[in-house]
């Protein structure tokens, strides 16, 4: 139960199922195993281990109320679950959609395509031009000198190459 708590769901189950080997008998042992075995989403094995539990000490309202019904729940809804997705995937085969054309980016268009941006990307960087819009709202594109690194309004908002 420790384990659980830590959810270390794995050593949970084994020290469970060796509490099981060492005390069949031990209704706390299935309930705590059928309680680790929902934990790893084991639903079905969970059901049954709550079930041995139940054979040994039927009077327990604990695991007829909350672990046997909540295990069935988690049942149903994993079944109503793959009923879903059985439907969908049915509806699914009905309508095909068209598929995607396969590109291949290493053409020599795309090569020179790519080519072509980086030289006009280089040209814009040799020339320094900037955008420029300044907290008034205006918009001016202006190209940087060597001995004039100053922006022409000290008002500068926002500044992008």
């Amino acid at each position: 139960q420790v384990l659980m708590s830590l959810h270390e769901m794995f050593p949970a189950v084994h020290a469970a199922e060796m509490a099981v080997q060492r005390n069949p008998r031990s209704w706390d042992a299935w309930q705590t195993l059928g309680r680790a075995q929902l934990g790893l989403g084991e639903i079905a094995l969970a059901i049954r281990s709550f079930q041995v539990s139940l054979h040994i000490f039927p009077m327990n309202p604990e695991v007829w109320k909350e672990d046997l019904s909540w295990a069935r729940k988690l049942q149903e809804q994993q079944k109503a679950t793959k009923t879903e997705s059985v439907q969908a995937l049915a509806k699914g085969k009905e309508l095909v959609p068209e598929s995607i054309p396969d590109y291949d980016f290493e053409s020599d268009e795309i090569v020179a395509v790519c080519a072509a941006i980086a030289e006009k990307e280089k040209a814009l960087s040799a020339a320094k031009t900037m955008v420029i819009v300044s907290a008034s709202g205006t918009v001016e594109t202006v190209t940087e000198q060597d001995n004039c690194p100053a922006t022409p309004d000290e008002t500068l908002f926002i500044r992008a190459r």
